[in-house]
């Protein structure tokens, strides 16, 4: 039975499960408490053949199983035969940091033999004033031909690798350096069940069906038959972004497994896993099962799994996929051991603060969800849904407007979500905006362009086609949230108009649908123009970039203007309150589709932000006395 007493009696604390290679040894370890025998299996090739040594493993305390080789194994392949009520069961190993193609089988792997050169001088960038993500996809990165990147690199961890791609225009990483951003969010990259690795390049998938977890996937590398391969490029990917100003944030799927037949389960059955009363598997994360979080040797794992990714690897940051599924406990954990081996918020950390459905907690925990905020250490951040769907519109309901696109009624959320919902508004309460990961798109659901798309012209939606009227509440969108407390989170394309002609699920669908479309950076220059001088006007507005308990008290005389027209002033002073070049901003939000005309206060104001351009200052001529604020636009003002 597997209860607090079996997690008592069998927690293993150390932190060398797995295989251990190094100085002339190998030593494996695997924690299979219900085992009643445990045989390690070696193979010269990750596939095929039979094994070229086996050997029965021994039983140590804590449920530990243990072999040691006097001699360097690196290379080798390798499973286990595990034992549980007389039957065997093949397995790989749910530790393991290296396997074969699509990781049926482990691999012995002495890590520092996979470093580039260069690889142990590896360092993060500086850190910002402002941490500004931008949410990428390996394969859409440069799977487009138009990108430049060769044939054998195109969706691959190497394109990272590539500054010049011999283009008509900046695209990848040319392009990824100079709009601003501060950090890569991307999507999966641990070795997942969805794509077959020996399969064509014509498979697609987002990711999130994780099969070895501490394993990079292979179908990014140039070559998936070799384990080694993929784990050397995706260091050199990672590597390559930190040369290039970017810190690496890796979304992590630690709420559920591809199947429930899972190395886990095959070392564990049962206790991975949560059940509902009547046995049946929980499936809180809508994949057919939830990780049982608040275990001990699964909360171990997990958390041994970030600490692995941010040692081995050099990650900088995790979002957490349907947090919600996890623990306010193990969550606060992850982040205390980040910040004792790497500095406090050194290591950026966030997550969804939602789950699909119910999911039995164990007794004693807290789930990791918005409402449960004021329990989660300040340094981890959540998405704040409730400030895309002020926005946009409902992210379910295609038809319904938010404030930028035609609805009504938004402007006290709107308001609201200026502080990061610290002043109320919203079902939850943030300890500071620093939780708050502001957004209006992620790989999720439509992207900007096709909501905007499908609200304004719905009946007649032509996604490829540039209506005025949606680039313009493009930009009103992302000037709202470039200017709310918080921190700032973009999906990659989005500021040139990324379409996936309204497929609101792309999950599995072609490359090509998802791919980003490099073209349109010219195409929608002014849109990327526009992106570019939000990012670099917001890194000088400290009133805005405040992420501390007290941040919301810069924002004063908030006020409703009219029907869809809102202003706000802002304390910009720099943070000790010194006189900065803009000592207060006055911002206002026109989401209707007439001009607004703002009566200028006194003062000698300038013109940070308008509806044509952002990130250029103009001073106003003496004696005007007032600004026309056009129609679905917003306008920042500096003195």
């Amino acid at each position: 039975m597997i209860d607090k007493d079996f997690d008592e009696k069998y927690r293993y604390d150390g932190k060398d499960l797995g295989v251990c290679c190094q100085q002339g040894r190998t030593v494996f370890k695997a924690w299979s408490p219900l085992a009643e025998r445990v045989e390690l299996r070696l193979y010269k090739e990750g596939t095929g053949g039979e094994a070229c040594r086996a050997e029965e493993m021994h039983r140590k305390e804590k449920g530990i199983w243990e072999w040691e080789f006097p001699e360097n194994l690196h290379g080798m392949y390798y499973d286990y035969l595990v034992r549980i009520d007389g039957k065997d069961t093949r397995t790989a190993d749910p530790y393991a940091v290296g396997c074969s193609c699509n990781g049926s089988r482990s691999m012995v792997v002495e890590l520092g033999k996979t470093d580039p050169e260069g690889f142990g001088e590896d360092t993060a960038p500086a850190m910002e004033g402002e941490q500004i993500i931008y949410e990428l996809h390996i394969k859409d990165f440069s799977y487009d031909k138009d990108s430049g990147v060769p044939e054998p690199y195109r969706g691959k961890y190497k394109a990272f690798t590539l500054m010049g791609t011999n283009g008509k225009y900046p695209t990848c990483m040319e392009y990824l350096k100079s709009l601003g951003v501060t950090h890569v969010h991307l999507l999966p990259f641990f070795d997942y069940g969805s794509v077959d690795e020996a399969g064509d390049e014509s498979q697609y998938n987002w990711g999130y069906d994780p099969v070895n977890f501490n394993v990079p996937e292979g179908s990014y590398a140039t070559d998936a038959e070799d384990g080694l391969v993929r784990i050397r490029e995706c260091k050199e990917m990672i590597q390559a972004l930190h040369k290039n100003g970017l810190r690496v944030i890796m979304d992590v799927v630690y709420n559920h497994t591809y199947r429930e037949d899972s190395w886990l389960q095959r070392m564990v059955p049962g206790y991975y896993y949560r059940y509902q009363a009547d046995g049946s598997l929980s499936d809180g994360s809508a994949c057919g099962n939830d990780i049982a979080a608040g275990r001990a040797m699964v909360d171990n794992y997990i958390a041994g799994s970030v600490m692995y990714w941010a040692r081995e690897y050099h990650v900088d940051g995790f979002r957490f996929d349907l947090m919600g599924l996890l623990t306010v406990e193990l969550m606060n954990r992850i982040r205390r051991e980040l910040n004792a081996e790497f500095g406090e918020g050194e290591k950026m950390l966030y997550g969804e603060p939602w789950r699909a459905d119910d999911s039995p907690m164990e007794r004693g925990t807290q789930a990791a969800l918005k409402e449960n905020a004021g329990s989660l250490d300040n340094g981890i951040g959540f998405f704040s849904d409730d400030t895309r769907d002020a926005i946009k519109g409902h992210v379910f309901y295609e038809e319904e407007p938010g404030f930028v696109n035609g609805g009504r009624g938004m402007e006290s959320l709107i308001l609201h979500a200026v502080t990061g919902w610290r002043d109320g508004g919203a079902s939850f309460r943030p300890r500071s905006c620093a939780q708050i990961i502001n957004y209006v798109s992620a790989h999720d659901n439509f992207t900007l362009w096709d909501k905007l798309v499908l609200t304004l012209h719905n009946g007649e939606s032509d996604f490829t086609r540039r209506y005025e009227d949606v680039l313009a509440a493009n930009k009103l969108a992302a000037f709202i949230y470039f200017t709310c407390q918080g921190s700032l989170f973009m999906q990659a394309g989005e500021e040139f108009g990324r379409t996936k002609l309204g497929e609101d699920n792309s999950y599995c669908s072609r490359p090509e649908l998802n791919m980003l479309k490099w073209g349109r950076t010219v195409e929608y220059a002014e849109l990327v123009d526009y992106y570019r001088g939000l990012i670099r006007l917001r890194k000088k507005l400290p009133g805005l970039c405040d992420k501390s308990r007290s941040a919301a008290a810069r924002i004063r005389e908030k006020n409703i203007c009219g029907e869809r027209v809102v202003s706000f002033w802002v304390d910009n002073r720099d943070f000790d309150h010194s006189g900065g070049k803009w000592e207060e901003l006055l911002i206002i939000y026109n989401g209707s589709f007439e001009g607004y005309t703002l009566e200028l206060p006194e003062g000698q104001w300038e013109i940070l932000a308008d509806a044509r351009e952002a990130g250029c200052c103009w001073g106003i001529p003496g004696g005007q006395k007032e600004l026309l604020v056009k129609g679905q636009s917003g306008l920042l003002l500096g003195k």
